[in-house]
C-alpha cells in the first residue's frame, strides 16, 4: 500500500494585508508567501484562508496574538521592527521608547522562534531579554521581479512626467524624518539640473514625526522635485526602472528591502553610512557620511559614466548574498524542526 505523505501547511499572517501596505513589512510578507508557494512541497494558507500546522507571522498587532492562540509551540515571528524603529517615525519617540520596549518584548516572547532578518535585529531581541529562540534568516529578494527593463523605463518615465533625457534620482520610503527625506531635499537643492522623485507616503498620517517641518520643505522644493505618493507593490519595478540612481539616506534600518530592490532593477545605490549595513553586507557598497558626501556622489554619478557603471556593478554584487532558494531551504528546515519537536513532545 502506498503511503501518501501530507505536505506541511504553513499559515502566514500579517495585519498589513488589511491596512497600510506601502511599507516594508507588507512587502516582506508578500515576498515570503510568494517564496513558499514557489514549489509544491508545502501548502500555504494566508490570514483568514484556514489553519495550518504552523503559524508564521510578520506583523505584531492584536491579530498576531489572536491567531497565535491556536499555535502554542508552533509560532514563528519574523521581526521587522525593533524599538529604535520609532525614532524619527512618531512624535516624542524617546518618550514612547519604554512602552515600545515593553510591547516588543511581549511580541518576541509570544513566538517560539523569532526570525531576525539581520544582525542588528538579533542584537535588539537579545537586548530586550525576550524569552524566545532566535534564528537569523534574511528577507527574500525577488530579483526576477525587479529586473532592468527598457520597456518599463519608458512606461515609468511617461507615467511620472519625467523630462526627456533627465537623470533621475529616486528616493523610496515613508515620508518621515527617520528615512532622511530632508537630506534628500538638501541634495535636490544642490543639484537643480537633475530630476528628483520620492515615492512613498505617511502610514502614521498626522502622527508622523516632523510632519509640519517636512511639509514646509516639500512645498518649497523646486519644480525638479516631485512627490507622487504611494505606489502599489506591483508598480514598483516600473518606478525603479524609470530612475538612474537610488539615494537611501535613512538613519535607521533593520534590513532595508528598498535598496536591494533598486539594485535588482539595475540602479546604483548610495546608502547612509550607518552600522547596520556593515554587519549585514558581505560586499562593498557606496555610502555617504553626511549631506555633502551625498551631494558629491550624486553629482559624480550624473556626470561620470564609468562611476555610474561601477555603482551598477556594486549593486549586482550585493545581490549575490541573498539567494532565494537558500533562504527558502532555511525556512523549510526551521518549520520541519519545530513541527517534529512538537510530535516528539
Amino acid at each position: 500500500m502506498t503511503v501518501i505523505k501530507k505536505r506541511p501547511c504553513i499559515h502566514v499572517i500579517s495585519e498589513t494585508a488589511f491596512g497600510i501596505q506601502g511599507q516594508g513589512v507588507h512587502t516582506a510578507f508578500v515576498d515570503c508567501v510568494e517564496l513558499l508557494k514557489r514549489h509544491s512541497d508545502v501548502e500555504v494558507v494566508v490570514n483568514g484562508e484556514g489553519w495550518g500546522d504552523l503559524m508564521h507571522a510578520h506583523s505584531y498587532g492584536p491579530y498576531y496574538f489572536w491567531k497565535g492562540r491556536h499555535y502554542r509551540g508552533r509560532r514563528v515571528f519574523t521581526a521587522h521592527i525593533i524599538p529604535d524603529s520609532i525614532k524619527g517615525s512618531l512624535p516624542m519617540g524617546s518618550l514612547l521608547m519604554p512602552f515600545a520596549r515593553w510591547y516588543l518584548r511581549h511580541v518576541y516572547s509570544y513566538a517560539d522562534v523569532c526570525i531576525a532578518i539581520s544582525p542588528t535585529v538579533e542584537r535588539a531581541i537579545r537586548d530586550l531579554n525576550a524569552k524566545t529562540r532566535i534564528v537569523q534568516i534574511y528577507n527574500p529578494i525577488h530579483v526576477e521581479k525587479f529586473a532592468p527593463s527598457q520597456e518599463l523605463r519608458a512606461v515609468g518615465r511617461e507615467r511620472l512626467g519625467i523630462p526627456e533625457g533627465a537623470f533621475v534620482v529616486l528616493g523610496v520610503g515613508q515620508l518621515e524624518g527617520r528615512k532622511g527625506v530632508e537630506d534628500f531635499l538638501d541634495v535636490a537643492q544642490a543639484c537643480p539640473d537633475l530630476f528628483f522623485l520620492w515615492a512613498g507616503g505617511r502610514p502614521f498620517g498626522v502622527l508622523t514625526e516632523g510632519i509640519r517641518r517636512l511639509n514646509v520643505r516639500i512645498r518649497a522644493a523646486g519644480e525638479h522635485v516631485t512627490f507622487p505618493g504611494v505606489f502599489e507593490l506591483d508598480d514598483m519595478p516600473t518606478i525603479y526602472n524609470a530612475a538612474d540612481l537610488l539615494l537611501f539616506p535613512s538613519y535607521q534600518e533593520t534590513f532595508g528591502l528598498v535598496p536591494l530592490e533598486a539594485a535588482a532593477s539595475g540602479l546604483p545605490v548610495i546608502y547612509r553610512d550607518i552600522p547596520e549595513y556593515l554587519d549585514l553586507y558581505e560586499h562593498p557598497y557606496l555610502k555617504a557620511r553626511n549631506t555633502d558626501e551625498f551631494i558629491a556622489l550624486t553629482k559624480r554619478m550624473a556626470t561620470d559614466p564609468a562611476f555610474l557603471d561601477k555603482g551598477r556593478s556594486m549593486s549586482r554584487n550585493l545581490l549575490t548574498q541573498f539567494d532565494n532558494e537558500r533562504i527558502r531551504k532555511q525556512l523549510l528546515a526551521l518549520y520541519k524542526e519545530i513541527m517534529e519537536s512538537q510530535v516528539r513532545g
